[in-house]
């Protein structure tokens, strides 16, 4: 009859103590350099938006473009699309209520960018914050800095409706016709999946088509509190992990769990940093509903 807690005789554990450094999570994503990519401009706050006519561009706008407004209980907040791009296209209806966050209008770049592609697993760890973007293209320049232009959400296809014509008057005088305006009229966007675009310095060489690597860091931490992942059981910020004591028996104690980069993690509260820890960590019971991500070892399912 064995002890609850106690190891079985002759079996040796394996155990680690927690340690400190600096951590940081990050994610990696695979792309190409692409020319004039498309990337989406979303809702700052709830409310109506109310569409403007917006001009095709005859040349690279060198300031921002208003396109929309938000009208909430009587004030509008503009929306704008940032100097060096061109408005292609409206994602909602006009005068239609939208939330925060919302995708609302799609942009063109002019000139090159960064475009990596977002997998359904990889979108909650980088969509609250970005806290630095680098990409390093295959086998040419970098890494190098390169900044995010902005939502990482799927954007439907725009739209970009005809010019209104007024109506003539019928009792008014003849008018001589107007000018036909010579150009390129102005192409909605197609539809994208969930994928990140940045723009790499000036002076970085690209070439369209050219493979590209894109690290990720979302979040930091200092002289962080840290286990290997496989002394920790859980997810999504709450875990157990057990505890030798000195005469050998185990205590399963909850931790809450911070940063992680695959290899260790952090643990935020519920251990002082002197304990023994065994290693892999407390087997839990698969929960019902754990939001679709994958248990950190030491879960069973």
């Amino acid at each position: 009859m064995s002890t609850p807690g106690l190891a079985d005789r002759g079996v040796t554990m394996t155990t680690v103590k927690p340690t400190r450094q600096d951590l940081a999570n990050k994610v990696s994503l695979s792309g190409k350099v692409q020319l004039t990519p498309t990337f989406g401009l979303v809702a700052p706050i709830d409310g109506e938006i109310r569409y403007l006519d917006v001009k095709a561009a005859t040349s690279t706008p060198t300031k921002p473009t208003k396109v929309a407004n938000i009208w909430v209980n009587g004030k509008a907040t503009p929306i704008e699309v940032p100097a060096g791009a061109t408005f292609s296209g409206r994602l909602v209806d006009d005068r239609s209520k939208v939330t925060a966050g919302m995708p609302i209008v799609s942009a063109k770049q002019a000139g090159y960018g960064v475009v990596a592609d977002i997998e359904g697993a990889q979108a909650y760890q980088i969509s609250d914050k970005l806290e630095s973007v680098q990409a390093q293209i295959k086998s040419g320049p970098g890494p190098f800095p390169c900044t995010v232009l902005g939502t990482l959400a799927a954007l439907p296809a725009g739209t970009i409706p005809e010019p209104v014509t007024p109506t003539p008057n019928p009792s008014a005088p003849p008018t001589a016709a107007p000018p036909k305006v010579v150009g390129q009229p102005q192409q909605p966007s197609e539809p994208t999946g969930m994928r990140l675009v940045c723009v790499p310095p000036a002076d970085v060489k690209t070439i369209n088509g050219a493979a590209a690597t894109v690290e990720v860091i979302t979040a930091r931490a200092t002289n962080a509190l840290v286990l290997p992942v496989e002394a920790v059981a859980g997810a999504q910020g709450k875990g157990k992990v057990d505890v030798i004591k000195a005469d050998q028996t185990k205590e399963t104690v909850e931790v809450t769990l911070g940063l992680s980069d695959g290899k260790v993690i952090e643990i935020k509260s519920g251990l002082t940093g002197d304990e023994t820890v065994a290693v892999p960590g407390p087997n839990l019971p698969a929960a019902k509903n754990n939001g679709g991500g994958e248990p950190m070892p030491g879960f069973t399912k």
